[in-house]
């Protein structure tokens, strides 16, 4: 699949997997997490702050090029993956919290992803809104393609919610169908640039993900949150939107080599997100069984 044709193809398949994600929102899914304001700000803050810090540091300490330093940026700026649900209920996380913060940054992401990248642009390539950065193109893509498909899934099911339901687990799996073909199609098609900068982008994008699963658990615990809000914020630090990020690298900045973080990422973050799953269910087991034991002797 050559690049026009996946210029073409992602931004609808991006539309959709927001759209999906709208589908499983409801009004009262933010209501509860605002009775719960403090697990949302951790998760918030995280997210839109701790994410891009981190790969800041990163991206300095590994002395990256300054195309793959601006798209490790670019995926950090990047709301929340939409995966980021499914895992931290199979880890045994509060599944509303992560979705709810997966929803919140992808509308937030508007006005966070647009700074964020012209800050990279600036710091690495020594270009930004006062040279050719495509600022409104960049703000329309972001919206259209992660906003208003959210409200527009919402929208189906508030008026709709028969139908909601009847396409939701079908839009879920379409969804990720999707996810993995944007990333095979972008490796397929940059296969020559990540095979040049995979020495460099794959330990970075490992210790990136790595470091922001820690940060996520080290805040929440530090902020006395439960562990399944603790969970929830983990995973959503580090699973980011990467199909977002290659959207911005490909069509926005008009840059393939700038997509090869986010292919990277996208392979590797799913390594991170499963040990959670395997090290809280192994915690889990172990917690049900201490508690079985006493009583059967």
């Amino acid at each position: 699949m050559n690049l026009p044709v996946i210029e073409l193809l992602l931004p609808l398949a991006l539309a959709f997997i927001m759209f999906s994600l709208g589908l499983t929102l409801v009004v009262n899914d933010f209501r509860r997490v605002l009775a719960r304001p403090k697990a949302m700000l951790i998760g918030l803050v995280g997210q839109m702050l701790l994410v891009p810090a981190l790969a800041y540091v990163v991206v300095l300490v590994w002395g990256l090029a300054p195309e793959m330093a601006v798209g490790m940026m670019i995926l950090a700026a990047c709301p929340g993956g939409v995966s980021s649900g499914l895992l931290t209920y199979l880890a045994r996380g509060d599944t509303a919290l992560s979705i709810s913060l997966t929803a919140v940054t992808s509308i937030a992401a508007v006005i966070t992803v647009p700074f964020i990248v012209d800050f990279a642009l600036q710091q690495f390539m020594h270009t930004g809104m006062s040279g050719d950065f495509p600022l409104l193109k960049m703000v329309r893509g972001v919206f259209l393609l992660t906003t208003v498909p959210v409200v527009l899934g919402m929208s189906v099911k508030a008026w709709r919610p028969a139908l909601a339901a009847r396409f939701e687990r079908a839009a879920g799996r379409l969804a990720t169908i999707l996810f993995v073909l944007i990333v095979l199609a972008t490796f397929f098609s940059q296969r020559q640039v990540l095979i040049d900068n995979l020495g460099s982008i794959g330990p970075a994008a490992m210790l990136l993900n790595l470091l922001v699963i820690a940060a996520g658990f080290a805040m929440a615990v530090a902020a006395g949150l439960r562990q399944r809000d603790q969970i929830a914020i983990a995973t959503e630090c580090g699973l980011q939107n990467a199909a977002l990020g290659i959207f911005i690298a490909s069509s926005v900045l008009q840059s393939p080599a700038m997509t090869v973080p986010s292919v990277v990422y996208a392979l590797l973050m799913n390594v991170g997100a499963l040990g959670i799953v395997i090290l809280m269910r192994g915690i889990a087991s172990n917690a049900n069984s201490k508690c079985v034991n006493p009583a059967s002797r």
